[in-house]
């Protein structure tokens, strides 16, 4: 039972590092980069849809970002998601593919990126602690109702304790290496 409660706290603390790590590359470094808009929705004939179902994407240069839309007729639309996104990017149409010019990053806005990335980063956290706090209780409860030795109860609550502070140091890494990235001039 301990063991089971382990491996599932395990496992969603990974899935939560992933989002984590989802969420960094969405944040603006300067370069072109997919992973900025794929997210973006679109209203799409009336029903919102992400922006990856909608196109593909090219990276011709290493600050262009080149959108190609399967339907044509969606240009408008994702034109207007794009300029009513935070990205601050304005983006230009041939009529066939939308293209977006990544200005460098001022000294300002990489400021106001590094707080954004620590500021996601410590959802991250909070959502790790939730979890380890979650798994705590099923344990604190096996050991109440007996089904669960008080020692092997307070080994588990340990190895809890080892779980979390290691995903949150991979936190912490992930935070260093996208703040190292966002000073890159």
């Amino acid at each position: 039972m301990v063991d089971e409660s382990l491996k599932a706290a395990e496992e969603k603390m990974r899935k939560a590092i992933e989002v984590v790590r989802d969420e960094f590359l969405g944040v603006r470094t300067g370069r072109a980069s997919s992973h900025l808009v794929e997210r973006l929705t679109v209203d799409y004939y009336g029903a919102p849809a992400p922006l990856k179902q909608l196109a593909s994407f090219g990276v011709p240069e290493p600050r262009t970002l080149v959108i190609h839309p399967f339907d044509k007729n969606a240009i408008a639309n994702i034109e207007k998601a794009i300029r009513n996104s935070d990205l601050g990017l304005n983006p230009s149409n041939d009529g066939g593919v939308i293209r977006l010019s990544f200005p460098q990053l001022t000294e300002e806005r990489r400021k106001e990126m590094t707080k954004v990335v620590r500021d996601r980063a410590e959802h991250g956290r909070v959502a790790v602690r939730n979890i380890r706090r979650h798994s705590k209780e099923e344990i604190d409860h096996a050991i109440k109702e007996g089904t669960v030795a008080e020692d092997a109860g307070h080994r588990a609550e340990k190895e809890l304790q080892k779980l979390t502070d290691r995903f949150i140091a991979e936190i912490d890494e992930m935070v260093q290496r996208k703040d190292a990235e966002l000073m890159e001039v």
